[in-house]
């Protein structure tokens, strides 16, 4: 029986294959894309996540759940019982429009978000209608054979039908701190009957890791776990939430920690919100003391609370980081977390390795000699022998080999291998001629050195190579490795850093042909053959880039496992500075307190590890950096996820993909700084909403909070708040489109609540100010009646806190910085409406009355008066700030 996802079994661990194959209805072929598109429609994707999405009528509807939505359609509801329609009607009709318009640009903007997710989503090669194909993780099914090599994250959990000097970190669910190998079961019956299903119930959240020997057989991977090297065929069994890890997920699931933009915006709303509260109970106690109606008290102080609240901001968040994510998309930047926009236009150090990014990483293997410095068409061999029959991940310097193709390789095979990882630094490979066997060894030089006993010098003549091993046999010289050798070693392996050569060691020892397996602890006794070198030209564009960065307030760190004169050799050809240097040996003898001290001032971190690279970035955000971290190798995962961004490329490994916020579709840090760029520029026009609304709004509820103490009557009605609101966040909606100025986008932002609250209480009592005037003109001037009163205010309100929007969205001259032609025509519109509203036809419902042409010359006045006096503060304000 096929079993569908959710369903928890794990008897596909050790079933004999024919029957496996038979109850998933699959072969070792894998299905067709027939069969694979029912069992989808039927199954849905392989997320984690339920696939379930509610329709779009109930999205809308849960809108109406908001806190503030619930307490103004109560308002409307208590004002339509008590007879006053009119106001349940508007009030109704205010709330509609609002929700309507934040759900119409917030789906937009999530659909956006959503279509740029998927373009970078992660890939499979999956066997389907008896081809390999590619094909997007969320639309496996069970049944499917998925083709896995190194560097790939496992879609699913499954058996293993074939595997080749596959390795696994699975430390995801195991703990298990290095990969381990995965093999095809053999002999079904070798199984253990019955054996225990991975533990994902029924233990604290804080349990041991699962027991690798019953939860990770060596035949069985799982989701969430990622190939270290080799390859493999995986015969899926579970997806999505039927998962080991999936399961795990849900029961322990628990919220990521807050990202600074999501911190920002949530101590914002609490501003707000206290704000908000204080002006409500005041509002209500004043009107209860002058036995005023309890229904129009309830319900001006409700429009009051709406007023000040800017609801209008998770639409304006939403739609600004998507069309950000958009923008971005067009300079080559794929956004994977919108937030993560923020945090890029934040980021004031960048950590990155050289190769790639400083580099054009087209590596050539250049020179290839023994220790003497003469050619040798042996080290060459040896290094082709080495590079292509590994399994593991082939690097750049793999493909350089292997460019050379006139060493032709036959009649050698490969036995067993102990393949690369990040703290040896080292691969080896056991192959046979049929004649001998041989155990190759290529890496680093300082630890293929540390294992040589004895170093050969070529004795043949130089020349190209021959077509066939035989070359091998070439008379050599091997003399012992003695203290004078190896210093000899190493002062040739530095000459080659300071020409910018990155140098690779290669050594070999002859074994028993017995032998049939090796393993880390046969990498001793060696025989030094010789250096491989290779050159990595730097990029034309990496200087003028890196120099943009820092003029944009972006410190770039490198931090490489190369060795230090090839990096600093390739600095100085890009006309880089180096102010300080650190190198894994030296970290390694640093505890945290040291190194906190050491990385302000260091600029390149060379020899370095994965672990120290995490510490490194550790270390700077604890000095209170913003960090980007760019990668695209299996090692780097961690540093992406410990970074504050964590950047990857198109062609990186998935598990690195899968731990980047963001995806430059090419490798060059004038994308990344573009990107920074429109990050900035996306922060920019989230700030203005902010400093708009809180000023603005918070002046104008501070006028109605004052006028409910001095007045006879409501100094507006409760439906001319929410209609006044409402044109107000109409205003607004043009600002992602808004231009920002260069000075915006020339240093990095943060949120800065303490700046927010000081320019919302310098603004917002001026706007107060005018509001209070207004109030003396209407009713001393213009002698004005509760009706006249309410449509004054009403057009000066709305007047002042729209055209305001000029003055503030920059910090310099508002006439030397144009807003966009969206944002200025939406705006005047807005003022043309307010000031057209009471001569229309239905203005005595709203409670409007047509003013005297006197008065639009002093709203003139007043409004002109106030905008230059709101520019006098700002300027002061910013000068404050920057002082």
């Amino acid at each position: 029986m096929i079993r569908p996802p959710g369903t928890i079994d794990e008897s596909w661990r050790d079933q004999p294959l024919e029957r496996l194959f038979a109850g998933l209805g699959t072969s070792a072929g894998g299905l067709t894309d027939a069969e694979a598109a029912r069992r989808l429609a039927r199954d849905g994707p392989a997320t984690l996540t339920s696939h379930r999405r509610r329709a779009l009528v109930l999205r809308f509807l849960a809108r109406f759940g908001d806190p503030l939505m619930l307490l103004l359609l109560g308002a409307a509801a208590m004002a339509a019982i008590s007879g006053d329609r009119t106001s349940a009607i508007v009030v109704g009709s205010m709330v509609l429009m609002s929700v309507t318009l934040d759900f119409v640009q917030e789906t937009r903007a999530g659909r956006a978000a959503e279509a740029l997710q998927r373009s970078v989503a992660l890939r499979v090669r999956v066997r389907r209608d008896g081809a390999t194909v590619e094909r997007a993780a969320e639309t496996l099914v069970c049944g499917d054979v998925v083709e896995l090599s190194a560097g790939a994250l496992v879609p699913a959990d499954g058996r293993l039908l074939e595997a080749h000097d596959c390795f696994v970190n699975q430390a995801l669910l195991t703990g298990e701190p290095y990969p381990v190998e995965k093999h095809a079961l053999a002999d079904p019956g070798a199984a253990r009957a019955g054996a225990p299903a991975p533990a994902v119930g029924g233990a604290p959240a804080d349990a041991a890791p699962i027991d690798t020997s019953d939860a990770a057989p060596p035949h069985a991977a799982y989701m969430g776990t990622s190939v270290v090297s080799g390859s493999a065929s995986l015969l899926v069994a579970a997806t999505g939430r039927a998962t080991v890890f999936g399961r795990i997920g849900e029961r322990l699931a628990t919220r990521p920690p807050a990202t600074s933009f999501e911190l920002g915006i949530r101590r914002f709303g609490l501003l707000i919100l206290r704000i908000a509260l204080l002006m409500v109970v005041f509002v209500l106690v004043v009107n209860a003391a002058f036995h005023r109606p309890w229904l129009e008290s309830l319900l001006f102080a409700t429009a009051l609370a709406v007023g000040l609240t800017p609801e209008l901001l998770p639409m304006v968040v939403s739609v600004t980081l998507a069309r950000g994510a958009l923008e971005m998309s067009k300079r080559k930047v794929v956004v994977k977390r919108l937030a993560a926009i923020h945090d890029l236009g934040s980021m004031d150090v960048l950590c990155t390795d050289k190769t790639g990014t400083l580099t054009e990483a087209k590596i050539r293997l250049e020179r290839h000699e023994d220790l003497a410095g003469r050619e040798s068409a042996r080290v060459l061999v040896l290094a082709c022998l080495n590079s292509r029959l590994e399994s593991g991940i082939r690097t750049p310097l793999d493909e350089a080999i292997l460019a050379h193709t006139e060493v032709r390789l036959e009649g050698w095979s490969k036995i067993d291998e102990v393949p690369f990882d990040f703290e040896r630094r080292r691969v080896s490979v056991l192959v046979d001629d049929g004649t001998r066997r041989l155990l190759v060894l290529k890496g680093a030089l300082e630890d293929v050195l540390a294992r040589c006993v004895a170093y050969e010098l070529d004795d043949a003549p130089a020349g190209p190579p021959a077509a066939t091993a035989s070359r091998l046999e070439a008379t050599v010289s091997t003399l012992p490795l003695d203290a004078a050798a190896r210093a000899h070693a190493m002062e040739r392996f530095h000459g080659f850093g300071d020409e910018g050569f990155r140098v690779l060691g290669l050594a070999w020892k002859e074994v028993p042909r017995e032998r049939m397996h090796c393993a880390a602890g046969d990498e001793a006794d060696l025989v030094l053959a010789g250096f491989a070198a290779f050159e990595d030209p730097p990029k034309a564009s990496a200087g003028a880039a890196v120099r943009a960065l820092a003029a944009a307030g972006v410190s770039v760190r490198i931090v490489s496992g190369d060795d230090e004169r090839v990096t600093r050799h390739v600095c100085r050809q890009l006309g880089l500075s180096v102010r300080g240097l650190l190198t894994g040996g030296e970290i390694t003898g640093l505890d945290d307190s040291a190194l906190l001290g050491r990385v302000e001032e260091t600029d390149l971190f060379c020899r370095v590890t994965p672990a120290q690279k995490d510490r490194v970035i550790l270390a700077l955000r604890r000095r209170g950096h913003v960090v980007g971290y760019l990668g695209d190798g299996i090692n780097d995962a961690p540093s992406l996820h410990s970074a504050d961004v964590g950047l990857s490329v198109e062609g990186a490994a998935d598990v690195a993909r899968e731990a980047a916020d963001l995806i430059l579709l090419e490798s060059d840090l004038m994308v990344l700084y573009h990107g920074v760029l429109e990050g900035r520029r996306t922060f920019g026009n989230i700030m203005k909403y902010v400093m708009m609304g809180t000023s603005s709004n918070f002046g104008n509820m501070f006028s109605m909070a004052g006028g409910a103490l001095l007045l006879p009557f409501l100094p507006m009605l409760p439906a001319q708040i929410l209609l006044n609101n409402f044109l107000y966040d109409v205003s607004e909606i043009p600002i992602p489109l808004d231009r920002v100025d260069p000075d915006m986008v020339a240093r990095p932002h943060r949120w800065d609540m303490k700046q927010i609250q000081g320019f919302m209480l310098v603004v917002g009592p001026v706007s107060s100010l005018f509001d209070f005037l207004t109030f003396f003109l209407l009713l001393r001037v213009f002698h004005a009646g509760e009706a006249l009163f309410h449509t004054g205010w009403f057009v000066e309100s709305l007047a002042t806190q729209v055209l305001v929007i000029f003055v503030i969205r920059t910090r310099g001259a508002p006439w030397k910085s144009r807003p966009s032609a969206v944002l200025l025509a939406t705006s005047l519109g807005v003022v043309g409406v307010a000031v057209a509203l009471p001569f229309m036809p239905f203005a005595r419902a709203l409670g409007f009355v047509p003013p005297p042409p006197a008065f639009f010359a002093a709203l003139v006045g007043m409004v002109l008066v106030y905008l230059v006096l709101v520019e006098w503060m700002k300027r002061g304000f910013y000068r404050r700030v920057a002082a």
